[in-house]
């Protein structure tokens, strides 16, 4: 047992013991970690720069204390005097191993940034914006008529747009005599109409006409990714679209892990809080530089995100949703001023949080249920958002049913021994063949598959880097279909297999999907860890599935739909092969994208959308996983690749899987091999 210190990194979840002085470049470099350096560790190009995090991590069963890094230095406070440095920051090449230490690595630090694949969905929206754009002519001042300039202004709105009891906030008045008089008295003004609780108010006034236009956020703040549209209110149109990796991440990869953050760590929330705000005022900056606009003239922002990212984004401390019965601070929907949330846009922008469905079943799930309807549906519809916490829906005209399951960061390509954030030069797609058990696979950045000619000359600027969320279950359906795999999650030997590509990895055997060590990059490799880390992964999300369809009283379902960007980027056939979701006929497994982030852009750009939701969620019946005793025993079933109960005729049609069992090196058992014992109705 070594007493060299534990250093951890985050996002990648990569960890080692090092000496003492180490420095953490050199520490992440040996570890494989994606941080960047140009200028060879000499403190001058700034590209290696870190985060420590100091507190309690039960996730990563490491305790860090103030003094784990060496003291700051005069090259960092050169650098900083120069440049600038983010408080907190240190430079990776600086700053050395003193104890045990949790190292954020920042997206600008990393070599090969993730691509945030959160896209705005092509959809037809009813344009119902709750901020407009009003013109309007003023009535001059009247020494015999002593009304103000203000008064003037909303008479003027009443008379000529039957907007009634508007109000303002003192910065409009501050500008308004100055407007007004430019504009010869006519002046054009954005009035966000209000709503049942709150009146019509003046948000921006322009002197004369403005022909510009006005604009609003639609935000998803994910566990693991923060991703925005930003929308032209009076034409509907995305104007841009860009996302950031939450940075929260530093905290904890999973919900739990903030919570537990939280709770040993005190105003852990709050330091959480002021880092998810910070990343979205970082977010707002670059996403208005691409449409090249005035963040003055954001004035709308709509917001969608789970129950934990929900309270940690209003400052609200999450500890109740860490325990039973897993108590929301609210449930209601918000109508908040950005300025309450220190959100860098127009200073009297409005912000709208969706309703949350449940303690675990948060704002993300009620705007996929606004996005894809399925409280409208004929036929019964599965709907997953597939994530991190991965929400899922059930019903149809009858009813609707809703849970989350914790399916963890594997699926994001964390816990995973070649594992990334799909970023350039990440594997995404693999097939291999059944005959030889060789794989071909593509990576992110290129559309060429590397068993063809012209492979090395389109990686060229990429590389092979590591293997990304979509990759590792196509990697992993495949090595099932190949009989490289059994139905336990074993992985056979040279031997068993006739593959040389099945090598021995301690006790156990990994297969290798590509051997860069003679050009000096990596070998990636599917170990049974990983395996083991994706079966737990999809067989909560599978049971959290069947729960809701014991649930409903059936054992099939007429379409399933999987959202979210990851769920964007599985194929339906890998993803019951891997036994994901319950079998359906292929052509009925459709992808929805980011559903929740339709769905937030509709209830920005129609405000009726809003109680349209309000209503829906109070009729959404919630089903809560954590306190069913099923959840368990379907999460047992479901741990066997694809499942090792309930037959399903569907997925056989599709596909043969072979009847191999490793574990005993002979044929297939009933309990552990390629088919499933009995059917069985909830």
């Amino acid at each position: 047992m070594t007493d060299e210190p534990l250093v951890v990194f985050t996002p990648s979840g990569k960890r080692g013991r090092f000496p003492a002085g180490t420095p953490i470049l050199t520490a992440a470099r040996q570890l494989g970690v994606d941080l960047d350096s140009v200028c060879g560790g000499r403190g001058i190009c700034s590209k290696c720069q870190i985060t420590p995090s100091y507190g309690e991590f039960p996730k990563h069963g490491v305790t860090v204390q103030e003094g784990a890094l060496s003291e700051w230095n005069k090259v960092e406070q050169r650098y900083k005097d120069k440049r600038g440095l983010i408080d907190g920051r240190r430079l990776g090449c600086q700053a050395t191993v003193q104890g045990d230490v949790v190292i954020d690595v920042p997206p600008e630090s990393q070599v090969h940034r993730q691509v945030v694949r959160k896209r705005a969905e092509a959809r037809d929206i009813t344009m119902n914006p709750s901020t407009r754009l009003y013109y309007v002519e003023v009535e001059e001042p009247d020494m015999h008529k002593p009304t103000g300039d203000m008064e003037r202004l909303i008479e003027a709105l009443e008379a000529q747009w039957n907007l009634k009891g508007v109000k303002t906030d003192l910065h409009i008045l501050s500008v308004l005599q100055p407007a007004l008089r430019k504009g010869g008295w006519k002046v054009t003004v954005a009035v966000h109409l209000g709503d049942a609780n709150h009146p019509p108010k003046i948000m921006h006034i322009w002197p004369g006409f403005y022909e510009g236009s006005i604009y609003g956020l639609a935000v998803d703040l994910g566990s693991t990714t923060i991703a925005a549209h930003l929308c032209d209110l009076q034409s509907g149109e995305v104007v841009a679209s860009s996302g950031i990796m939450n940075p929260q991440i530093r905290f904890g990869e999973d919900l739990m892990s903030r919570v537990s953050y939280s709770m040993m760590n005190t105003g852990g929330d709050q330091e959480m809080t002021r880092a998810v705000r910070e990343g979205m005022n970082a977010l707002f900056t670059q996403i208005a530089s691409e449409a090249e606009i005035d963040k003055a003239l954001i004035v709308d922002a709509v917001f969608v995100c789970n129950p934990v990212m929900h309270h940690l984004f209003l400052g609200i401390d999450p500890f109740e949703l860490g325990q039973a019965p897993f108590a929301l601070a609210t449930s209601n929907s918000l109508a908040l001023r950005a300025a309450e949330l220190d959100l860098n846009i127009h200073p009297a922008a409005r912000v709208y949080l969706l309703p949350c469905i449940a303690g675990h079943v948060g704002a993300d799930a009620a705007a996929v249920a606004l996005s894809e309807a399925p409280d409208k549906s004929e036929d019964l519809v599965l709907v997953v958002d597939v994530g991190t916490n991965a929400e899922i829906l059930l019903g149809n005209k009858e009813k609707v049913l809703a849970c989350s399951s914790p399916t963890g960061p594997a699926f994001e390509g964390a816990q995973i021994s070649s594992g990334q954030r799909a970023a350039p030069g990440a594997i995404e797609r693999v097939e291999i063949n059944p005959e030889t058990k060789e794989p071909r696979f593509r990576v992110i950045g290129s559309d060429v598959w590397s068993d063809e000619n012209t492979f090395a000359e389109s990686i060229a600027t990429t590389g092979i880097t590591g293997i990304c969320g979509s990759g590792i279950i196509e990697a992993i359906a495949e090595m099932r279909l190949a009989g490289v795999l059994d139905a336990s999650g074993l992985i056979g030997s040279a031997e068993q297999t006739g593959s040389s590509r099945c090598i021995q990895d301690g006790r156990t055997n990994a297969y290798m999907l590509w051997d860069g060590s003679a050009e000096g990059g990596p070998t990636i490799t599917v170990t049974n860890p990983d395996i083991r880390a994706i079966q737990m992964a999809k067989a909560a999300l599978y049971s959290g599935a069947r729960l809701l369809m014991d649930k409903f009283g059936v054992d099939t379902v007429d379409r399933v739909v999987l959202a979210g960007a990851f769920g964007a980027h599985i194929s339906a056939k890998h993803a019951m092969v891997l036994g994901m979701i319950p079998d359906c006929v292929l052509e009925k497994v459709t992808s929805a994208g980011n559903a929740a982030g339709t769905g937030a852009r509709i209830a920005l750009l129609n405000t009726e959308a809003r109680s349209e939701i309000e209503e829906t969620v109070r009729r959404i019946e919630k089903i809560e996983t954590a306190v069913e005793p099923r959840f368990q025993e379907h999460f047992v079933n479901a741990s066997a690749i694809p499942n090792s109960a309930e037959p399903f005729p569907i997925l056989e049609t599709v596909v043969t899987l072979p009847q191999v069992n490793f574990n005993t090196g002979g044929g297939d058992s009933e309990g552990a091999g390629g088919g499933r014992r009995r059917r069985r109705r909830g």
